[in-house]
């Protein structure tokens, strides 16, 4: 029985590991998506989790690599999701792919996870705006989780628009992840300037509208 019960006493551990991990995850995306990576320390986010701040060093090295782990837990997930759409798409197009349909399923995908995902996603995608427009440190780890799927949504516009520039595709594209990342940060402007008409956490909304008003943009910058 001894021998049988050391593979259950190990497996409760690593439970726990695992557990105590995510609520440090967590903790520390809610406070880097509020106040950034200079704004946080390792003991703000071990008050947030209840825990001594040695545990954090225990588990990371440094809030360099708990800030990495942060931003990298979701944007896999998100990355290999589109990824994911934008192969599914240029199967079912059966190579005559439009503007709209490759936004759709570059933009849709993404906008999901915040739809579906509640205030954790919300958080990341605050996150994710602060890193894409951080180029001092935030533009490596853009390119490390996002190149691929990026370059594959450029890869399916290029089919979609074979007479357009290759300049302006890539313009366009810069256009639509300016847009998104607008959109991800929920700074409340939207809501001023509307009266409160627009809410810049209303990601269904945005679904509805963005890939269609960036794919009239792409026509019209690529028919000059």
């Amino acid at each position: 029985m001894q021998e049988n019960e050391k593979p259950k006493r190990r497996t409760k551990k690593a439970e726990q590991r695992a557990e105590t991990i995510e609520q440090i995850l967590d903790a520390a995306e809610y406070l880097f998506s509020k106040h950034g990576l200079h704004g946080v320390t390792l003991k703000d986010v071990a008050k947030r989790v209840g825990v001594h701040h040695t545990l954090l060093n225990y588990y990371f090295e440094d809030k360099g690599k708990l800030f990495h782990a942060v931003f990298s837990r979701r944007a896999v997930v998100t990355s290999e999701r589109r990824m994911q759409a934008l192969d599914a798409y240029a199967a079912a197009c059966n190579g005559a792919p439009t503007v709209e349909g490759a936004l759709r399923a570059f933009l849709d995908t993404d906008l999901d996870l915040y739809i579906e995902g509640g205030e954790a996603w919300k958080n990341y995608a605050a996150l994710g705006a602060q890193v894409a427009n951080t180029p001092e440190w935030g533009a490596e780890l853009m390119d490390e989780h996002f190149d691929p799927v990026v370059l594959r949504l450029i890869d399916l516009l290029k089919q979609a628009l074979p007479d357009c520039a290759e300049q302006d595709i890539f313009w366009g594209y810069h256009f639509v992840t300016g847009a998104l990342m607008l959109t991800l940060a929920r700074t409340g402007r939207i809501d001023k300037l509307s009266g409160g008409l627009c809410k810049s956490d209303d990601f269904v909304a945005v679904k509805d509208r963005m890939a269609s008003f960036m794919a009239a943009g792409f026509l019209e910058i690529c028919k000059r």
